[in-house]
């Protein structure tokens, strides 16, 4: 399975770039993550709890890191075993575009699964995986820009009370 999509993000490239490499950010966005540890350098480990049509399964799998340019573009590659349930494995090259004060993340992904999930049939798989990138990405653009991964934004919140993931880091100096 092949999708390909972007997102406009309200945050510089440098900014963006950041967030990607820190495990906790990703925790937050990897839909159904209990736990995300390791480094940019020598990978993440994860456990992803997730339920595929009547299949439901915990994950422990590897993410990598490759073709890094700073702050432009790089691949995520994953793989996790989830049991008897199967394996699924993938990964998505995202290429960081700067866009006027913000970054146009663009990103091509691809997908496989295993096992007993596979025999689901892959319009299942399919809407699945596009649906966990949607909401990965989704999660991403949120967090980066100030919100909660899940949450969506407060359509009147006034953009100066808005603080981004780097300022909430780093704290204010207001």
């Amino acid at each position: 399975m092949e999708l390909k999509d972007e997102r406009a993000i309200d945050a510089p490239p440098e900014a963006v770039w950041a967030a990607l490499l820190d495990a906790d950010v990703l925790r937050q966005c990897v839909p159904g993550c209990t736990e995300m540890s390791g480094n940019p350098e020598d990978g993440f480990e994860a456990v992803v709890v997730q339920k595929v049509g009547p299949v439901k399964a915990t994950f422990k799998g590897e993410v990598t890191l490759t073709d890094m340019t700073p702050p432009h573009s790089l691949t995520i590659t994953g793989a996790g075993k989830g049991g008897p349930a199967g394996f699924a494995s993938g990964g998505a090259d995202v290429v960081l575009t700067p866009q006027g004060d913000g970054t146009l993340l663009s990103y091509d992904v691809n997908a496989k699964v295993g096992g007993k999930m596979a025999q689901l049939g892959s319009r299942v798989i399919d809407g699945f995986a596009r649906k966990m990138a949607d909401q990965f990405f989704d999660d991403f653009k949120r967090v980066v820009e100030g919100g909660e991964a899940g949450d969506a934004p407060a359509p009147d919140a006034p953009a100066e009370e808005k603080k981004g993931w780097v300022k909430r880091l780093i704290g204010s100096k207001e």
